[in-house]
């Protein structure tokens, strides 16, 4: 018995012993890189004095250190930045859904500004500005060293004020210059409206009220068309939607969820990971959804796709998203400023990251350049001749007046989506299959 006590004495003494000739390396070595922490810290403020004394011209202390800050964040990743007083005060109040500019969600690329998306109904959209745009000069002055907040104060102006970006897009030989008025931006989030048997669900931007837009949307529309037997499906429009809060992402994607997992993340401690899932209930009731999204569907926009398309709750359809796949806290900090930090990826529920490969659509549809037709041209099912046309035919017998009137009407619908393809291809491609599953169904 003794023994055994004795060598368990002597198995934790070793114990200790081997785990004390290891610790000496290890709290060396955080000496060492305490030291040189404060070697760099000690380099800063001797930088910052000789910068202070003998810069050609007086600096300003406070924004230099704020430059510094700043600096330090965004040399992590595009997304984290330092937001002084104002910009953070801009950022809370664009979250609520209103705020003055030009209308889009940029990010910075190479030195550039780029375009993520344009907001819908903005002074930007208004003047023909497309995701994956590079901004490279405001007003005549280059961005090329410029921080992206420093860029975004460039695009922010007065009311009413005119602003020239010269823009590169891909596939224009030269840059060309755009000039957009500045407005005051009140971003609708959801809008909804009607095309043919189907309800589509156009959202913009992840702010507080995007949940409760769409729900009372959907309601409404619903009975405007008399009841949900009355709907084939819904189409979730999510492009050029850059994102925003991740509670309305996951508000949105449960409520066409019963169950499940929406989205997790992980932090870089495993106490930091979170993961929500689905509560019961479905808002679309079951019917069948087909998701839009394209590169400028960023985000926010990228977990309600993920979420839907790896439950095969809905079809996705359109071109692969923007892969924004990183989760950012806004922390305030002393003097009003906050900061902007990177703190976690995302994962759809398959467990799979989009960050930097975005989400696959299910079917690939480029949109196609708006076609303009003369209003006098005829469809090539117009220009046709058919029986009816024939002197002498015979009549139809075997519809009542009510069956020939419900067969116009069903005639018209379908022209009516034909025709969407020349303004809006993968939204009419969306309705297609839509239309394609309640007739399979029906049979």
């Amino acid at each position: 018995m003794n023994k055994y006590f004795i060598a368990a004495i002597g198995g934790a003494v070793a114990g200790v012993a081997l785990t004390a000739q290891f610790a000496g390396p290890l709290v060396a070595q955080e000496q060492t890189d305490l030291q040189t922490t404060y070697e760099q810290l000690d380099l800063f403020g001797t930088i910052f004095e000789r910068i202070q004394s003998d810069y050609v011209e007086e600096v300003d202390s406070k924004a230099l250190i704020e430059a510094a800050i700043n600096g330090m964040l965004t040399s992590l990743d595009p997304h984290s930045s330092y937001l002084p007083p104002k910009d953070f005060e801009d950022m809370q109040v664009e979250t609520r859904g209103e705020f003055g500019g030009l209308g889009i969600e940029v990010t910075q690329q190479d030195g550039f500004v780029k375009v993520v998306s344009p907001i819908d109904d903005t002074p930007a959209a208004n003047a023909g500005i497309q995701s994956g745009d590079l901004i490279t000069q405001i007003d005549g002055e280059s961005v090329l060293g410029l921080t992206l907040n420093d860029a975004v104060d460039l695009l922010r102006g007065p009311v009413g004020a005119e602003v020239v970006i010269t823009i590169f897009r891909e596939g224009v030989d030269e840059p060309f210059d755009v000039t957009i008025v500045r407005d005051v931006i009140k971003v609708k989030a959801v809008r909804v409206r009607t095309e043919g048997r189907a309800v589509v669900l156009r959202i913009t931007s992840f702010t507080e009220q995007t949940y409760a837009d769409l729900k009372a949307g959907m309601e409404a529309e619903v009975e405007a068309n008399g009841g949900i037997d009355n709907i084939d499906g819904f189409v979730l429009d999510l492009r050029n939607n850059p994102g925003g809060l991740l509670n309305q992402a996951i508000a949105v994607s449960d409520a066409f969820l019963d169950a499940g997992e929406i989205v997790s993340t992980r932090g870089r401690n495993p106490e930091d990971s979170d993961r929500f899932n689905a509560e019961p209930g479905d808002l679309a009731e079951g019917k069948p959804i087909v998701v839009l999204i394209n590169g400028g569907s960023a985000s926010a926009s990228e977990i309600v796709a993920g979420a839907l398309k790896d439950h095969a709750r809905a079809i996705v359809v359109g071109t692969k998203s923007f892969g924004k796949g990183s989760v950012q806290t806004i922390m305030p900090i002393q003097g009003e400023g906050a900061m902007r930090l990177t703190t976690a990826r995302y994962y759809t529920p398959s467990g799979r990251s989009i960050q930097n490969l975005g989400v696959t659509p299910d079917i690939l549809v480029e949109q196609r350049p708006p076609v303009e037709r003369p209003a006098t041209e005829d469809t090539p099912a117009s220009r046709l001749r058919s029986e009816a046309d024939l002197r002498g035919t015979l009549s139809n017998d075997s519809l009542t007046e009510e069956e020939r009137q419900q067969l116009e009407q069903e005639r018209a619908e379908l022209e009516a989506m034909a025709a969407l393809r020349d303004s809006d291809y993968q939204l009419a491609y969306g309705l297609d299959i839509l239309r394609g599953l309640n007739v399979l169904g029906a049979k």
